[in-house]
């Protein structure tokens, strides 16, 4: 006869569970809690009114204990009969869009997109890495593209391999629009243009436009000007290319480099950072095959130097 196993105390209680969500499709307007009630009969009015006050009820991915909350056709409703929703807090970034593919964010500047041999944690990625293991130990997450360290705004990750590969080896054709905005010192002129060159790297990791193909990669960047005052420009940015430091060696071999940025030539930092921001993101979903569109304002603190 086999001997039991034997588990140190607590151990069993301490096993993971994993999540049990019941997923629900709003036909008609309602409010949460009659909807809950109608949509699960076999629980009393006051368990689902317990699963609402722990947090546990998502409406289109967003936590809520709110008993009134308005409901339209088409909304998702999600219940976690094991435990509370995480709400993703973060002072340096913002969790845009989440479901069971991909995370879109919106990036603080100053915050490394991933880890590099000085630093593996306090990056986008080891803060996401820890916010999806929360409710899995087993689910990871995957860098799809990065950001610069200074450069603020929308990002994306997968939350798996297929996703991940799926945006990568066909990336120009599922990334529909990127643009930036950013603030550089002087007039644009003209006020707007392509700038086209090819992008290489120096020993320093300065990246630089050369016209020769065999020495770089060829990068294309479309401008135009928003607003101009102060002796600053308000640009939106558009990318053809995604290459290395693009935009800021382009802006550089415009004779207006990005305010701010001392690596490429400004002489000015009015608001203490880069002024490029990622302002939006529009692709292909790598599973639904849906379009999907995401876009921030123009940061206070842009708007404010052309005031």
């Amino acid at each position: 006869m086999p001997r039991p196993i034997n588990h140190k105390p607590g151990s069993e209680r301490n096993k993971f569970q994993p999540d049990i969500i019941e997923t629900y499709q709003v036909e008609s307007e309602s409010t949460l809690l009659p909807f809950l009630i109608d949509a699960m009969p076999q629980r009393k009015r006051t368990s689902v009114k317990e699963l609402l006050k722990h947090n546990q009820v998502a409406i289109n991915g967003t936590p809520t204990t709110q008993f009134n909350a308005p409901l339209s056709p088409a909304d998702t409703v999600k219940v976690n009969l094991v435990r509370e929703f995480r709400v993703f807090y973060h002072r340096r970034m913002k969790l845009v869009y989440e479901d069971d593919d991909i995370i879109v964010i919106n990036k603080g500047y100053g915050l490394l997109s991933m880890g590099n041999d000085k630093t593996k944690e306090g990056t986008a990625y080891s803060i996401l890495r820890e916010y999806v293991k929360w409710s899995d130990p087993r689910n990871k997450i995957f860098i799809v593209h990065r950001l610069d360290r200074d450069t603020s705004g929308l990002m994306m990750f997968a939350k798996t391999i297929e996703a991940k590969e799926r945006m990568q080896h066909n990336w120009n054709n599922m990334v529909l629009n990127r643009k930036y905005l950013a603030v550089t010192e002087g007039k644009l002129d003209p006020a707007e243009g392509i700038v086209r060159s090819y992008l290489a790297e120096n020993s320093q990791h300065e990246v630089y436009s050369t016209d020769n193909p065999d020495e770089g990669q060829l990068a294309v960047t479309r401008y135009q000007t928003l607003k101009c005052k102060n002796g600053y420009t308000l640009a939106e940015v558009e990318l053809d290319t995604g290459r290395k430091n693009q935009i800021r060696v382009h802006m550089k071999d415009l004779g207006h480099p990005i305010a701010g940025d001392r690596r490429y030539g400004a002489q000015s930092s009015p608001i203490h950072r880069l002024a490029l921001h990622a302002a939006t993101l529009r692709f292909i979903h790598p599973t639904t095959g849906k379009e999907m569109n995401f876009s921030t304002p123009i940061p206070t603190s842009f708007a404010s130097m052309v005031k």
